[in-house]
């Protein structure tokens, strides 16, 4: 239940004590104040789901605390306790902003309902909130699995599903890993609950934690109302971090507690909120080498990587490019209003000589330009427009060419590898495809098709000789 601390607002003691025993068998926290001005008091200090309140009391009535809440703390509903002869009053107090009332005497079982209708409420309206925030990503079961890394990873991911065990989904940009994600979600037993995500790394270190753990009011500068973060809207369901790599030291030791207790407190608040939650973690980054950096916690790291998968870069299963391309140019077309385009035999031999360093997410773009392109039914080459693919009408006397066959580019003697030595070259090799790995010495490595120690030894040797600074 989203709805976990109760305040009571009633200057009967027996009422008091009679609303709290009925909460508290329901498994709700319960704070009990004898009047309007006291309930305030304790709502402005934030922390509060839900208040109950006798409509009639001296000083602040329930009515004129409704007035008051549903200008400063609108996200907190009011519930109305009220005696038969002012039910005219309670409907009035509904048309204020208060979200039911009750009529005395009420028993435990009509009061648990109103709440429980409430949690439902409070639920849709959230998850509705950020729907509405966030981009779809269309079909979440649509991940193409032609090729064999795909298919076993697809196989691993459905015993996985059903698990509420933590997944750290491994893999270079734009291989897929949120699609991935999608894709546990629905096929566990939580795919009727909310699948929330949050990009760890678009945020600064306090931003993140207000938009994972929520804010109460005046936590910080501009925190004008009660903020619920991700992990409660993500309650019942489940939670994507995205990008886990990029989070603060501090953010880390908070995300630990989640996951070890599923427990937090908001950001200025005090009160401890209790989450279900199944966590799915992504990164770009090799966590054993954050960590042995001491750039990520190792706790957190056996934390997460308990139910762990590994996506693939697009170049490695090559059978995916296709049936990826024929499901994009479907998704734009559409989206477009035209008819689906379909490739050329020249096409398809283009999207397969291509090595799509930028993974899955450069082929959508490529695609999704062509559709924007074409104007006939059918993609041809030119359409298609990749960084270093050679012109239709260039005759080289050269050409660059992998050893899995994908082709580089044409050789020229204007070339600005033109003259220089081998030593040379292989420095820039190894030093640019270090920065393009942000120094990740293990895929550097496998990128370059040598081992990590020989990286290690020529940079030692670079060096110490002076030509790496």
């Amino acid at each position: 239940m989203s709805i976990q601390r109760v305040l009571i607002a009633d200057d009967d003691s027996l009422s008091r004590e009679f609303l709290s025993e009925a909460c508290r068998t329901f498994g709700l926290q319960i704070e009990a104040v004898a009047s309007g001005e006291a309930a305030l008091e304790r709502l402005r200090r934030g922390g509060i789901d839900l208040v109950l309140t006798d409509l009639r009391m001296p000083g602040i009535s329930g009515v004129e605390l409704v007035r008051t809440m549903s200008k400063e703390l609108p996200e907190v509903p009011v519930v109305l306790i009220t005696a038969h002869g002012t039910v005219e009053t309670a409907v009035q107090a509904l048309q204020l902003g208060a979200a039911d009332f009750v009529v005395k005497p009420c028993s435990p079982q009509t009061l648990e309902l109103v709440i429980k209708r409430l949690d439902r409420t409070r639920r849709l309206e959230r998850e509705n909130e950020y729907l509405r925030t966030e981009a779809g990503l269309g079909d979440p079961l649509a991940v193409i699995a032609e090729s064999k890394p795909m298919q076993e990873l697809l196989r691993t991911a459905e015993r996985l599903a059903s698990s509420k065990g933590t997944v750290l989904i491994t893999g270079e940009s734009g291989t897929g890993k949120e699609r991935v994600a999608h894709f546990l979600h629905h096929r566990s037993p939580r795919k009727s609950g909310p699948f929330i995500r949050v990009n760890c790394a678009a945020l600064p270190e306090q931003l993140l934690e207000s938009e994972l753990f929520g804010h109460e009011r005046g936590a910080f500068t501009g925190a004008h109302k009660r903020r619920e973060g991700r992990f409660e809207l993500a309650d019942g369901g489940t939670i994507l971090l995205d990008e886990i790599g990029e989070i603060s030291p501090a953010v880390q030791a908070k995300l630990l507690r989640v996951l070890e207790e599923e427990e937090f407190e908001r950001v200025g608040g005090t009160s401890t909120l209790e989450v279900d939650v199944r966590v799915i973690a992504t990164t770009n980054r090799e966590l054993p080498e954050e960590v042995a950096a001491g750039r990520f916690r190792e706790d957190l790291y056996y934390r997460l990587h308990v139910l762990p998968l590994h996506i693939a870069p697009l170049r490695e299963r090559m059978e995916d490019v296709l049936p990826l391309a024929k499901h994009f140019v479907g998704v734009h077309a559409k989206a477009a209003g035209i008819a689906v385009p379909s490739f050329s035999p020249e096409a398809e031999k283009r999207l397969l000589e291509w090595h799509w360093p930028g993974n899955v997410r450069e082929l959508e773009n490529a695609i999704h330009r062509a559709v924007v392109l074409v104007e006939g039914a059918t993609i041809e080459p030119d359409h298609l427009n990749f960084q270093l693919m050679p012109r239709p009408n260039a005759r080289p006397k050269f050409t660059l060419v992998t050893e899995k066959g994908q082709y580089l580019g044409a050789i020229s003697a204007n070339s600005p590898l033109a003259n220089r030595t081998l030593d040379d070259l292989e420095r820039e090799a190894i030093l640019c495809t270090l920065e393009a790995t942000r120094g990740n010495k293990t895929e550097a490595a496998r990128r370059l098709q040598v081992t990590a120690r020989t990286l290690s030894n020529k940079m030692k040797l670079w060096r110490q000789l002076g030509l790496v600074a």
